[in-house]
């Protein structure tokens, strides 16, 4: 079969709707959370093993910018994962299942991500 289609190999020039890369983002917060939970998991490991563990982990999140910067991320993350994966259950149930549906919660998806993650900011720093 030849096929006479364009084929548009240059991934730059390809516009997504609005609701596809909330998709996309949904997939690499839920990578994000994966790899982020070694390090949540190593230091709970570490602050239930003794006194000058627990306190060594509570001094690291108090002082260290770096490990509250990662704190944040991972709260982030799972405040987006967390609404991107409501949005997702609802169109399971078929709300929101149109074009204009799917836009709308996209956008109430960010929104919702924003405000979660300022808080989140807030509470952290």
């Amino acid at each position: 079969m030849n096929s006479k289609r364009p084929v548009n190999l240059d991934l730059t020039t390809i516009k997504l709707p609005l609701p596809a890369y909330t998709s996309i983002l949904h997939r690499i917060t839920g990578v994000i959370l994966f790899v982020g939970l070694a390090f949540l998991f190593w230091a709970f490991d570490s602050s239930l093993e003794s006194e000058a563990g627990f306190n060594a982990v509570k001094e690291t999140l108090q002082e260290s910018a770096f490990a509250k910067f990662v704190l944040w991320g991972l709260l982030s993350a799972l405040a987006y994962h967390v609404v991107a994966g409501v949005k997702h259950l609802l169109m399971d149930v078929g709300i929101g299942e149109t074009l204009e549906g799917g836009l709308k919660g996209a956008q109430l998806t960010l929104v919702v991500s924003v405000i979660l993650v300022v808080l989140a900011g807030v509470w952290v720093w």
